[in-house]
């Protein structure tokens, strides 16, 4: 099947189930999805609010794990697997690896709270509904047919990935790759800083300082 009799058979199966369901008439696989939102939500809630780090990532593993399976249930199984292989499997596991390399606490860190908890929850709270609301207005009358073929096979996303949205993807890797610098720069100024105090209490340093002083005399 080509990519434009599968583009015309998403769109017929689109509006025959717009035509066939409504927000009073959930079907079981929308009242699974709305359950495992409820249960994403509580675990992504817990993930910012506890001050226990190892739990914060385990919690991050269930919230991630969840937007897997909604994503499933949305008949996107290839951007499903990838949510799992990349971010449950790599960004997790890489993060649990920072905290053993840099011997986070076990217990409650009273650290982990910074003090700026509203600001924090307004700006969460106003990201939140103008992303609702992008969302609603950019797909308030379409409908997917979850019973039809799987409309995020690989071949479908890639197809409006490269197509579609390639600006913003690679405005996106521009943006990450920006971040990773940054965090170099940071990085290597902290160690900087945390190096010179160590530096003045040695023996070379005060000499260093002592010969300083000498020539600007």
């Amino acid at each position: 099947m080509s990519l434009a009799a599968a583009t015309a058979a998403a769109a017929r199966a689109t509006t025959t189930a717009a035509e066939s369901h409504g927000f009073l008439s959930p079907t079981g696989v929308e009242i699974a999805f709305l359950l495992v939102g409820l249960v994403t939500f509580g675990a992504a809630i817990v993930t910012v609010t506890t001050k226990q780090l190892v739990h914060a990532a385990l919690w991050l593993v269930m919230a991630l794990g969840g937007l897997a399976v909604e994503y499933l249930l949305l008949t996107a199984e290839f951007i499903a697997w990838v949510q799992v292989l990349i971010y449950v499997g790599s960004v997790v596991v890489l993060l649990l690896f920072g905290l053993m390399l840099t011997k986070a606490p076990i217990g409650r860190s009273p650290d982990a709270d910074s003090g700026n908890r509203w600001v924090a929850l307004t700006v969460a709270v106003a990201a939140a509904a103008a992303l609702v609301w992008v969302v609603v207005d950019a797909f308030r009358t379409t409908w997917v047919d979850l019973k039809g073929p799987a409309a995020g096979s690989t071949e479908v996303t890639g197809a409006s990935l490269f197509q579609n949205w390639v600006l913003p993807f690679e405005a996106l890797s521009v943006l990450l790759l920006a971040a990773l610098v940054g965090a170099i720069v940071l990085s290597r100024k902290a160690k900087a800083d945390a190096t010179t105090p160590a530096d003045a209490a040695t023996p070379a340093g005060a000499q260093s300082r002592r010969s300083e002083k000498e020539g600007t005399r």
